[in-house]
C-alpha cells in the first residue's frame, strides 16, 4: 500500500506541476457542459416562414396571425409570388412557405372547406418533421375554431377534454434531458484520454524503462497510474452535478450516493479501456487517435442525441458493447426519474462485468519487463 501511495504522490505532483493541465481538467469540462447543454438540441424555436396569400381576406389574415403569434415561428416576408417564396428557401432565407389559396374565405363559407399548402425545407429530415408538425398543429387549431364558430351547437361543451401530464420533465425542457448525458460524456473524455496517454507519455520520455526495473509490482504500478485519474474524473463529476443543480436547476431526484457509486464503477471501465489503448500504442498521437476513434462511435450510438430505439436493429444489437449507452441511461434514470438500483440492475451488472473484464485484460496486456 505504501508503494501505491508513493506512486500516487508522484502522479499528482506530475499532473499539477503542469499548470496548463489544470484548466483542461477542471475549467474546460464545465465550459463544455454549459455550452453543449444549451446548443446540443433538436428543438426548433425559430422557424422562418414566408406567406404567399392569394386571398387577402380577414380569414387568411387570422391564419397568418396565428403563425406570427407563435413562439416558434418568425415571419420573414409576404409575397404574392410562389416563385419568390421558393427562391427565399433556396437562398436559405426561409424554412417554410405557407400558401393560402385564392377564395380561401369564400370557400370556407360556401363549400365549407378550403386548402392551405405548407412547403418545408427538408434538407434536415428531423427538423423538417418538427417544423411540419408545428405548422399542422396551428392549422388544426385554426380549423377547430372555424368549426366551433360555424357549428356552435355541435361543439358546445367538447365531449373529450385532454389534460396532458408530463412526468420527469414537466416543462419539456431539452436542457433537462441533455445535461445528464453530457456529464457522462465529459467524465468519459477525461478518463479515457488521460489514462491512455499517461503510460504512453512515460514511453516517450523513456522513464518507463526506469520504472520497469524497479521492484514495483505490476498491480501497484497500474493502480498508481489509474487512481489519480479516477479521482480527477469523480471530482469533475461532482463539479458538474453542482452546476446541474445551481446553474441549470436540475435536482437529483434519486440517490446521489447511488449515482456516484455507479459512476465509480463506470470510470474503472473507462480507465481500463484507456490503459488498453496505452498498451497498444507507442506515441501520444497514436493513443489520442485510437481513443478518439472509439469515442466518436460510442458517442453517436449512445443515445445522447438520438434515441437508441430509433436506430436500425443491427445497430441496437451492436450497441450492447457500448458502455456510454448503459451509463447515460442509468444517469438519466437516477437524476430525472429517481430510479433505485433494482430499476437498472441489469445495466449495472453489465457495466460491472465489462469494467472487470476490461481492467483485467488491459492489465494482463501490459507487460512489465525487468
Amino acid at each position: 500500500m505504501r508503494t501505491i501511495l508513493y506512486i500516487l504522490q508522484k502522479e499528482f505532483i506530475q499532473i499539477f506541476r503542469d499548470k496548463s493541465m489544470l484548466p483542461i481538467l477542471f475549467i474546460i469540462p464545465i465550459m463544455q457542459l454549459v455550452v453543449l447543454s444549451y446548443t446540443a438540441t433538436f428543438e426548433i424555436k425559430n422557424i422562418r416562414f414566408i406567406i404567399v396569400d392569394h386571398d387577402h381576406s380577414s380569414e387568411s389574415r387570422k391564419l397568418t396571425d396565428k403563425f406570427s403569434g407563435s413562439a416558434f415561428f418568425t415571419e420573414v416576408g409576404k409575397t404574392n409570388s410562389y416563385r419568390q417564396a421558393v427562391q427565399a428557401i433556396q437562398k436559405d432565407k426561409a424554412d417554410q412557405i405557407i400558401v393560402i389559396e385564392s377564395d380561401f374565405e369564400k370557400n370556407l363559407v360556401t363549400v365549407k372547406h378550403a386548402q392551405v399548402q405548407v412547403v418545408t425545407n427538408a434538407i434536415n429530415g428531423s427538423a423538417a418533421s418538427l417544423m411540419n408538425a408545428y405548422a399542422i398543429s396551428i392549422i388544426s387549431d385554426f380549423n377547430r375554431e372555424i368549426l366551433i364558430k360555424q357549428f356552435p351547437v355541435h361543439f358546445k361543451g367538447m365531449p373529450i377534454k385532454l389534460s396532458p401530464s408530463f412526468w420527469y420533465n414537466p416543462e419539456l425542457n431539452y436542457v433537462t434531458y441533455m445535461v445528464p448525458g453530457i456529464l457522462v460524456l465529459l467524465i468519459t473524455i477525461i478518463g479515457m484520454f488521460l489514462s491512455s496517454m499517461n503510460v504512453v507519455k512515460e514511453k516517450e520520455l523513456g522513464t518507463i524503462e526506469q520504472l520497469n526495473v524497479t521492484p514495483i509490482r505490476k498491480f501497484e504500478f497500474i493502480a498508481g497510474k489509474l487512481i489519480p485519474f479516477w479521482i480527477i474524473a469523480m471530482a469533475d463529476l461532482l463539479i458538474g452535478l453542482f452546476f446541474a443543480r445551481f446553474w441549470f436547476g436540475i435536482h437529483i431526484v434519486g440517490n446521489p450516493a447511488l449515482l456516484l457509486f455507479v459512476a465509480g464503477i463506470y470510470l474503472v471501465l473507462v480507465l481500463g479501456f484507456g490503459l488498453l489503448v496505452s498498451t497498444l500504442t507507442d506515441t501520444m498521437q497514436q493513443a489520442m487517435f485510437i481513443s478518439w476513434f472509439f469515442l466518436v462511435v460510442f458517442i453517436l450510438m449512445s443515445g445522447l442525441f438520438t434515441p437508441i430505439e430509433s436506430m436500425p436493429l443491427w445497430a441496437q444489437k451492436l450497441n450492447v458493447i457500448n458502455p456510454l449507452a448503459y451509463f447515460i441511461k442509468i444517469n438519466r434514470m437516477i437524476m430525472l426519474k429517481g430510479s433505485d438500483f433494482f430499476d437498472f440492475q441489469k445495466e449495472f451488472w453489465i457495466l460491472t462485468a465489462y469494467a472487470t473484464g476490461m481492467l483485467v485484460f488491459s492489465t494482463l496486456r501490459y507487460r512489465k519487463t525487468t
